[in-house]
């Protein structure tokens, strides 16, 4: 019984120091028959365009668009919007930091040529399994590639809305940074949580291993560390205009607000990085 292994992951934001760590446990694990790259691949790192060639010579690479991949290659900008801004000055240096770092992805993008590939990427990505199982990939919820996405707290009720007449079995999504591994009204949600931009507890770069055959799929979370302070030393080295702001993600001082009591999967690894 020959057995299918993909591994899906999201999230890398131009952080290839901690994709290439990825990579490499998912060698040490036998490799991988496909990779399925959820969104948001280039905005936010050092190394946009070293994130994207990676990602793209993987063999089997399916990559869908994320909302910061959208930003990158068009004048669509998340928040807070100006309107947000008159109405509490407060955010308004999170509005240069937002404007100065899309505006230097898109130039480093542009210049390397990368713009129209990365502009040309699918909303969405679909499989089926040996064992049947259909499943989906796309960056927030299905038909998405931005909105609240799938993370903890989400009622079943809301859960079930969000992947209402997503055709599939199995939705595999990232966006939040945040795992999660539900099932409502027969469909499993995954979330492979982050590459590049980890905020759960101990940080490191996380991915999904599935391994699948004619008798069903095994779903695996790993996590595994990375060189944190070299990402931090590219950023300066690039003279990345946003560098404390997106520092303080890597860091780990800025998580979301509602991630500090969220419950983690039960298959989530324990003990640190690895």
């Amino acid at each position: 019984m020959s057995l299918l292994r993909l591994a899906a992951l999201a999230d890398v934001h131009g952080n290839p120091i901690a994709l290439d760590a990825v990579l490499a446990d998912v060698a040490a694990r036998g490799g991988a028959d496909g990779f399925l790259v959820l969104g948001d691949h280039a905005a936010l790192g050092p190394d946009p365009v070293g994130a994207l060639q990676r990602l793209t010579a993987l063999p089997g690479a399916r990559l869908t668009r994320g909302n910061t991949d959208r930003y990158a290659v068009s004048l669509d900008r998340p928040p807070p919007t100006p309107a947000q801004v008159r109405a509490d000055p407060a955010l308004l240096s999170v509005l240069v930091d937002v404007a100065h770092s899309f505006a230097w992805t898109q130039g480093v993008l542009t210049g390397a040529g990368w713009l129209d590939r990365l502009a040309a990427l699918p909303l969405e990505t679909r499989l089926t399994l040996p064992d049947g199982t259909r499943v989906l990939g796309v960056h927030a919820s299905p038909g998405r590639d931005d909105g609240p996405g799938v993370r903890p707290g989400l009622s079943d009720a809301d859960l079930r809305a969000l992947v209402a007449g997503a055709g599939a079995d199995l939705v595999l999504v990232g966006h939040t940074h945040w795992p999660v591994d539900r099932t409502v009204a027969g469909v499993r949600v995954v979330n492979v949580a982050s590459v590049g931009n980890p905020t759960v507890p101990g940080l490191g770069a996380a991915y999904v291993l599935i391994e699948a055959d004619a008798g069903g799929y095994r779903l695996r979370f790993r996590r595994v560390g990375y060189d944190a302070a070299a990402v931090l030393a590219a950023l300066r080295r690039v003279r990345h205009p946003a560098a404390p702001w997106i520092a303080a993600h890597y860091l780990g001082t800025r998580p979301p607000p509602w991630s500090m009591a969220s419950p983690l999967p039960a298959a989530w690894p324990a003990a640190g990085p690895g």
